[in-house]
């Protein structure tokens, strides 16, 4: 084993200064006191000079004059020398604060670089790690077309970076609450998230937008059974969101949806009814309607909940209090529970009547040829 010492990365420079400081430390350097006799002396020379010339041209001047023009020819020569002294050292300073000005923004600019360079490093980080959790959580089911789609998923994946980079702007600094918000939303998602990996997963009340966002999903077929007939969700704005994800997913891909309307009796089979139907019959639904009563005993044994089969694969369900109330919806993906469900679809949408058959009975009902369930 080699007990040679790896190389170790160079001392980081030290931080530059701020600017404060350095404009500062500018400020306080001394003015360099050695300039002084300097300025004493040559004012004393030119001092001497102008007594000597006033001696010669003014012999008879008294010498107190004569020495008088001297001190004021030699404090004249000291303040024009203090006063070039100050502009060459305002202009000195001038150029030093310049200089500490450029270092300091190119620091700034450095900093502010590597910071970018670190923040795209743990986006790309977060990439790979989303990535790498939807390869190995996802479920497989050994079959070629089960592969195919996890092919599809592991490509959708390359839409994560765009999703890291929207956190990362709507995390920058902004409105606490907004921070907030959006941590809360993330942890329920993920927490939706990790159910599915049971295969099941649950919230509390009506959750419209697990079923637009499974519409939109959806490959291969939507199969829905309705017990809503006799309240105002179809008039609902949901209900128009969730009627126009079915037109557009059975236009843009040709996904063929179809909807039971199960009731409970025959006393719903009524105008609001047939128009209901007529209405979705028109978005290339395929519409079928059964009377619970009237159907085999077999059949009334079963379940009586809304449910719609997506793909075959996953079903979203609605679950009602004694009160008929929505309280929970729920998204089952274990295959026996959806073979169960499908099954029961198939069965119910086998013994109802279709759009024709329905016009015709609604005429009986109304017409009172019709007696079953009369009572």
């Amino acid at each position: 084993m080699s007990t040679a010492q790896s190389p170790q990365p160079p001392d980081p420079a030290p931080p530059p200064a701020t600017l404060a400081a350095r404009v500062r430390s500018i400020g306080q350097r001394p003015p360099g006191a050695g300039l002084w006799p300097r300025r004493l002396a040559a004012g004393l020379v030119v001092g001497a000079l102008a007594w000597g010339v006033a001696a010669l041209l003014g012999p008879e001047t008294g010498v107190a004059r004569q020495v008088a023009a001297a001190l004021l020819c030699a404090a004249a020569a000291v303040a024009v020398q203090h006063v070039l002294a100050l502009d060459r050292r305002v202009l000195d300073q001038d150029r030093r604060t310049r200089g500490a000005l450029a270092e300091t923004a190119a620091a700034l600019a450095d900093g502010l670089r590597r910071h970018d360079d670190e923040l795209r490093t743990g986006l790309a980080r977060c990439t790979e790690d989303l990535r790498h959790l939807v390869d190995t959580r996802l479920p497989g089911t050994g079959r070629d077309e089960d592969a195919a789609r996890d092919l599809e998923v592991r490509t959708d994946a390359d839409g994560v970076p765009d999703l890291a980079h929207s956190f990362a702007d709507v995390l920058a600094p902004g409105p606490a609450i907004l921070g907030t918000f959006v941590r809360m939303e993330m942890k329920r998602v993920v927490g939706h998230l990790s159910d599915l990996t049971n295969l099941t997963a649950e919230c509390p009340g009506e959750n419209h937008d697990w079923m637009l966002t499974l519409t939109r999903a959806a490959q291969h077929s939507i199969c829905a059974i309705s017990t809503s007939v006799d309240r105002e969700f179809w008039n609902s704005e949901p209900a128009s969101r969730y009627l126009q994800a079915q037109k557009e997913v059975i236009e843009e891909r040709g996904i063929p949806v179809s909807r039971l309307f199960l009731l409970q009796s025959a006393r719903e089979l009524d105008d609001k009814l047939l128009r209901l139907c007529d209405e979705q019959e028109l978005l290339r639904i395929e519409i079928r309607v059964a009377v619970l009563p009237e159907l085999p005993p077999h059949l009334q044994r079963g379940t009586t909940d809304d449910f719609i089969v997506y793909d075959e694969e996953v079903t979203f369900e609605i679950e009602q209090d004694l009160r008929e109330v929505n309280v929970r919806t729920r998204l089952n993906a274990r295959q026996d529970h959806v073979q169960d469900r499908m099954k029961r679809f198939r069965e119910l949408w086998e013994a109802g009547m279709n759009l024709r058959e329905l016009e015709v009975r609604v005429d009986d009902e109304e017409d009172g040829t019709w007696m079953v369930d009369q009572g």
